[in-house]
């Protein structure tokens, strides 16, 4: 390997060791700040640490470029999952794994390593290239909570891509969904289960009952719904008083998101309602669905940089989240690159070396088309 190549995989080695669970992005915020320093970018933090009670906010930087060509947004977010405190990344045949007790945080340090190690090739290059703006947010395996606080105002960038997908690099996802959460509460009467069941009305009866009805899973060729947790009742001889109900939607039609969340909210009240009980039903949008056309400038400079770099791009939709969710709902058109991670979210997480400098590669050249 060369010296390029041999710093990609030192930075990467270096990020994923530090402590960085979602709201605990210090370690890794204060690391990216000084990499960037280093390469004479000055970074700025946001107050979402405040706003997020965390304990550092969402990092932005810029790198000026040539004024007749639109700037560009790169995005990797900081925080992890769990289990991410005291990773131990291990290299080994072409490939860096966790050890098996954590996840490795390629999910994603791989975005961040890739975004850096590009800016840095150009720099020294001294190649001309577009303005850059770069946006590390917190907190983005919660819902993007760390993005959805950020002042998009201070951008100027109306493109972004979003390094945050899995599988090797050369995918773009250009479409995905709202999210719903959901929690449905039912309140029947206590009674002792015994004595006299007749003088109480059964919470958990009446879950049943309106489950039974719901239809759960793949619903339509757009949408999912699921219920994830049922928690009801106080004990085995008392007739359940209530009952709560958790679980998700999503869609790529935001209307459809929510019709489903009304239609199984009518079916929970008329089955509540035919045993005497009472509903309550709220949800929280967390993301808004997108689709971005695949004739826009933003996917046309993906295709034609992978293409340019011996890469066969390939379009497609996810069911996932993403910090680009917030991208797009703020006005900037944004697709979310894969940055050549697997099996995330587990602690059998990898990433191919490979893959790492692909990523850097397909970066650089998007900051130069």
């Amino acid at each position: 390997m060369n010296n390029d190549e041999n710093e990609i995989i030192e930075l990467f080695l270096k990020l994923t060791s530090i402590d960085a669970e979602s709201f605990n992005e210090r370690k890794i915020a204060d690391a990216i700040i000084e990499e960037l320093k280093v390469l004479g970018i000055e970074a700025h933090e946001d107050d979402a640490a405040y706003k997020l009670s965390g304990n550092a906010g969402n990092i932005y930087a810029s790198l000026e470029g040539e004024s007749d060509k639109d700037p560009v947004l790169l995005s990797s977010h900081l925080d992890t999952v769990v289990p991410g405190n005291g990773k131990k990344p291990v290299f080994e045949n072409g490939i860096i794994k966790s050890d098996g007790k954590t996840v490795l945080g390629a999910d994603d340090v791989a975005g961040i390593v890739e975004i850096i190690s590009a800016i840095k090739r150009i720099i020294k290059s001294g190649k001309k290239h577009r303005k850059i703006e770069l946006l590390f947010p917190v907190a983005e395996e919660v819902y993007t909570k760390g993005a959805s606080v950020f002042d998009y105002s201070i951008l100027e960038s109306k493109e972004a891509y979003c390094l945050d997908l899995s599988g090797d690099v050369g995918s773009a996802v250009i479409n995905a969904p709202t999210l719903i959460s959901f929690e449905i509460i039912i309140k029947g009467k206590a009674a002792h289960a015994g004595f006299a069941p007749w003088e109480g009305i059964n919470a958990i009866e009446a879950a049943s009952k309106a489950i039974a009805l719901i239809k759960q899973g793949k619903v339509d060729d757009n949408s999912t719904l699921n219920i994830g947790t049922i928690n009801g009742g106080n004990a085995t001889n008392i007739v359940s008083s209530e009952c709560v109900i958790k679980g998700e939607i999503r869609s790529y039609i935001h209307d459809r998101a929510l019709e489903l969340y009304e239609d199984m909210l009518k079916i929970f009240k008329t089955e509540a309602s035919s045993v005497g009980a009472d509903v309550q039903g709220e949800y929280e949008i967390h993301i808004i669905a997108y689709k971005v056309d695949e004739k826009s400038n933003v996917v046309k400079r993906f295709i034609e940089s992978c293409e340019s770099i011996g890469l066969k791009p390939e379009l497609r939709s996810s069911f996932g989240g993403s910090d680009n969710h917030q991208f797009n709902a703020n006005g900037i058109k944004g697709i979310v690159l894969s940055c050549g991670m697997e099996n995330v979210h587990t602690v059998n997480e990898y990433i191919k070396v490979e893959n790492l400098i692909k990523g850097t590669d397909l970066v650089e050249q998007i900051i130069l088309s």
